[in-house]
């Protein structure tokens, strides 16, 4: 087996474990990925080959404009009426843009898809999904090649619903998708001969994986009680070289680490806010002040005029209720609490609480503005928030922190009344 590689130089397969080759692409000009993904580096689109006694699989496709590189590198090594097997781990383009065409070179091969993916497989092959036959897998169940079998681990939403790895028992090879992927090119492909990706790993995990943390917990359940000898993952390196770390490494990432600092019995509350003239700061004080009065909440508050947004995510991931303060200026909340938010969709914060406050000169949407994109991220908002016109008096300032004091209680599973607290009104 080759130990230096250079795939840029050929198109042939790349064995990287008995009968088991690497027959994917190259992207090394790519420099964003599905919008949101920088690629300082850009990416691989790998796909694999697995030869057994009675037939060849083929594990996930390339990009479609990659395609004439994937048939190369397979037809290096097999004919087309040897393939029996195609195992799609994942739908999206990128892994099945040749799919079509390999299924029309190589018709007698089964297709084999998570139970999850029957829509998408139609969706993305239209109008000729209905000339291909496919068999559903789920957890537990396997594929022969004669000497060799694969058997499939249901992993969804890692990162779509359809996901899963496939293990090659014979070699402890774990195909995993996504799972322990990232976007980093390099022609020597292996881990233990490829440039620092650490980076990039992390990166791809905080933008791809990290939204669906309870997803990764459940499928590291299946993947680390397997024995591992290579990780073959859809993008970037294969994991050849102490595979096991990055399992661990997925575990850590995925495991809160507020438990150590607090106890696994309280809670967590942070109160972010920004302010022109004092005034709610005055009252995220308060609101701060009332939320400390109940056992069991740890409250934390942060001036956003004194750093940026993005060291903050961490913080609100692990939060159990969130508040957000702000004054109305011309007709909207303030800039850093709109970054804030809206750096927040690699952020799982479904059912976590929320509120928000602040105070304004005439009209006073910022509350109802934060409240209504905490909705969107599908946040719980026990009480309709707190505004105060210019300068909160004794009285208002006392009903700040009755409203804190009253979030904390629906925290630690005390009820709350839902209502609206405008002082505009009473004046």
């Amino acid at each position: 087996m080759n130990t230096d590689i250079d795939v840029s130089r050929h198109r042939n397969a790349v064995e990287f474990a008995d009968g088991v080759y690497w027959i994917g692409a190259l992207d090394p000009t790519l420099r964003t990925f599905d919008i949101i993904l920088r690629t300082a580096n850009g990416t691989t689109y790998n796909s694999y080959m697995v030869r057994g006694s009675e037939g060849v699989a083929v594990i996930d496709t390339v990009k479609e404009n990659f395609s004439d590189e994937f048939f190369a590198r397979l037809e290096s090594e097999v004919d087309y009426h040897e393939i029996k097997v195609i195992v799609l781990n994942h739908l999206e383009p990128d892994h099945t843009g040749a799919l079509p065409e390999l299924m029309q070179r190589a018709p007698q091969a089964k297709l084999y898809i998570s139970q999850r993916a029957t829509s998408m497989l139609k969706a993305l092959l239209k109008p000729s999904a209905d000339e291909f036959e496919y068999t559903t897998v789920n957890t537990g169940d396997t594929v022969s090649l004669g000497d060799r079998t694969l058997r499939f681990l249901h992993t969804p939403y890692l990162h779509w619903p359809d996901t899963q790895c496939t293990y090659l028992e014979d070699e402890a090879i774990l195909f995993s998708g996504d799972v322990f992927g990232c976007h980093y090119c390099d022609k020597r492909l292996f881990n233990d001969q490829v440039g620092d990706f650490r980076f990039s790993f992390d990166y791809y995990y905080a933008h791809i994986m990290r939204p669906f943390k309870k997803h990764v917990i459940a499928a590291l359940k299946l993947i680390e009680p397997l024995k591992i000898r290579q990780i073959a993952p859809a993008h970037g390196p294969i994991l050849r070289e102490r595979p096991r770390r990055y399992v661990t490494h997925y575990r850590e990432l995925s495991t809160s680490s507020l438990t150590r600092e607090i106890g696994s019995e309280d809670r967590s509350l942070i109160i972010f806010y920004m302010s022109s003239y004092g005034n709610t700061a005055r009252m995220a004080e308060e609101v701060s002040e009332g939320a400390a009065e109940v056992d069991g909440v740890r409250v934390s508050l942060y001036d956003l005029e004194g750093g940026e947004t993005e060291p903050f995510v961490d913080l609100i991931e692990e939060a159990d209720a969130l508040l957000f303060g702000s004054p109305t200026i011309n007709g909207d909340a303030v800039k850093p609490v709109w970054d804030l938010l809206s750096s927040l969709a690699v952020v799982n914060l479904q059912g976590k609480i929320g509120a928000a406050f602040g105070s304004y000169g005439w009209s006073g949407e910022a509350v109802r503005m934060i409240e209504n994109r905490m909705k969107g991220l599908k946040m719980h908002i026990p009480k309709e928030g707190v505004r105060v016109k210019l300068i909160p008096t004794e009285e208002e300032l006392g009903e700040c922190r009755v409203f804190g004091r009253d979030i904390a209680e629906v925290l630690v599973g005390k009820s709350a009344e839902n209502s609206v607290i405008d002082f505009a009104d009473l004046v």
